[in-house]
């Protein structure tokens, strides 16, 4: 029996037996592919060489410590001007109360974001992170995004060594990869033209990983960029994958219109987020992780993306995040899932779930009770 139907996947199909690295003109075929399950077979095989059956998981909770931005970007919901009603800032004492909730569940990871703030001093995240590193010691520190620190080199006249320097001090463990959106103009600009551009977040990406520091990486699709848009910015990530080696995890993350200043846009479709999976684990050859956010794909559709190349699906996450629940597709923007939960969902896939740590250390691999 013949592979595929589609005779670009069958002339791909071997490359990718062999290791061998695709090309921009492949990743355009892929995603023109009509043959998903072929798709997904393919990318399952890279998935499979990787990490077998094991399937990643965290216990980890979201903490967004200000709404209050100027970047006003398209897709966002998040954001709100200093004197709306409900903008926020929350203090070290807040953070302080958020963390040990999430330490009493078993957390092992806080993920720190938040909005471009220019009331905050540069202080408060240096204390912030500080404080619960003194408190929390064993807590890993996930902050800040590279729009956030071009934000705080920008903002407080500092370079941006410095900044890396000082929050690492602080207590940073590792940031996360928000942020990066779509690299690709005019795109880019449409959507949030006064963010970080392309060549800036990537090049900060390279100096956190040259201090030492593990980052991950994103994606925004399903809004108006183009299949091209994508290609582009996978092919950027492994560029710069291949300079500094410190992205361990690629994420992603499926657009959410209600709420945004793009709501008239659709949104993916499961196909769609099915095959930016399987895409993005076939062209990102030097990453060793592909996540299935399953807060912004659904617990059903991120099984099935398990099958496509993902072999994460972040974490239990809690309450205390309100960025991640302006993004819920789950119903009444549901955030929380036990280990136990969680697990299940893995094993009811039919892969093993494994409980990490930020940096994919194994924690425990949970069994069926």
């Amino acid at each position: 029996m013949q592979f595929s139907h589609d005779t670009n996947l069958n002339r791909i199909a071997p490359r990718v037996g062999a290791g061998e690295r695709l090309s921009f003109d492949d990743g355009l075929a892929l995603f023109a592919t009509e043959d998903l399950p072929a798709l997904g077979k393919l990318a399952d095989t890279v998935r499979r060489r990787l990490h077998g059956r094991t399937t990643y998981f965290n216990v980890n909770r979201h903490f967004n410590y200000t709404n209050v931005c100027y970047a006003d970007c398209k897709f966002c919901g998040f954001y709100r001007t200093p004197r709306q009603p409900d903008a926020y800032t929350h203090n070290v004492e807040e953070a302080l109360k958020i963390a040990g909730e999430a330490v009493a569940e078993g957390a092992t990871e806080l993920h720190i974001v938040g909005g471009l703030n220019t009331k905050l001093p540069f202080s408060y995240y240096t204390d912030l992170l500080s404080s619960l590193k003194r408190t929390f010691p064993a807590l890993h520190l996930k902050a800040f995004t590279m729009v956030e620190l071009d934000h705080m080199a920008g903002f407080y006249k500092m370079s941006d060594e410095d900044v890396i320097t000082r929050l690492k001090d602080a207590g940073l463990d590792s940031c996360p990869g928000g942020g990066a959106e779509i690299f690709r103009e005019p795109t880019r600009s449409s959507i949030c033209a006064h963010k970080t551009d392309a060549a800036r977040w990537l090049s900060l990406a390279g100096k956190v990983h040259a201090a030492g520091l593990k980052t991950n990486a994103t994606m925004l699709y399903g809004h108006v960029e183009s299949v091209e848009d994508r290609v582009d910015h996978l092919v950027r990530l492994r560029e710069q994958q291949d300079l500094s080696g410190g992205f361990q995890c690629f994420i992603p993350l499926a657009f959410y219109p209600p709420g945004t200043k793009l709501s008239h846009c659709p949104g993916p479709s499961g196909v769609d987020s099915l095959k930016t999976m399987a895409v993005s684990r076939l062209l990102l050859d030097n990453f060793p992780h592909v996540k299935a956010y399953w807060v912004m794909l659904g617990k059903r559709l991120a099984q099935v993306a398990l099958h496509y190349g993902a072999n994460d699906l972040d974490g239990t996450i809690t309450e205390g995040g309100e960025l991640t629940q302006s993004y819920s597709v789950e119903s009444n923007n549901e955030v929380k899932m036990s280990k136990q939960e969680i697990a299940a969902l893995i094993r009811d896939a039919g892969f093993d779930a494994v409980e990490r740590d930020t940096l994919y250390h194994p924690v425990a691999e949970l069994s069926a009770a």
